[in-house]
């Protein structure tokens, strides 16, 4: 019984105060930290963009030829070794489009090799030019 008047008693902060704090602005406080710490949105940030709503810097793909001329020439080397019965992925690539290519208006049937050799060529070179820009621009923004 006497538990019981006593929580009636104590109030919870916030809970059973009636002002709040402003909604723009947000006071976090805690015994771990030393000094009180307003929370800032990043989104809001004055200036940010010229005032506009950018979730990432404007040149975010930092474009560089470089890391397509050296992504082609990386992936053109290894694929051209002749390691799939004495032919390479690019020359088994490039001969199925001449094959292909020989009944032009027709294209090439569900069942043609065509369709193997370009998904794995294609994933081979996206592969490359994706490692490559994680390489090159790391090494450029001496991430390592």
């Amino acid at each position: 019984m006497a538990s019981t008047t006593m929580a009636a008693a104590s109030t919870v902060m916030g809970l059973g105060t009636s002002t709040l704090s402003s909604p723009n602005k947000l006071n976090l406080s805690s015994g771990f930290l030393k000094s009180q710490v307003t929370a800032r949105n990043p989104l809001r940030l004055a200036q940010a963009s010229g005032g506009k709503f950018t979730c990432f810097e404007r040149n975010w793909l930092r474009r560089d030829l470089n890391v397509i001329g050296f992504g082609l020439i990386g992936w053109l080397g290894p694929s051209s070794i002749p390691a799939i019965n004495g032919n390479s992925l690019t020359g088994l690539f490039f001969s199925s489009i001449g094959t292909e290519l020989a009944h032009w208006p027709t294209g090439p049937a569900l069942t043609s090799d065509f369709w193997l050799w370009l998904v794995l060529w294609h994933l081979g070179l996206f592969l490359t030019l994706t490692f490559g820009q994680i390489g090159f621009k790391g090494r450029t923004e001496e991430y390592f």
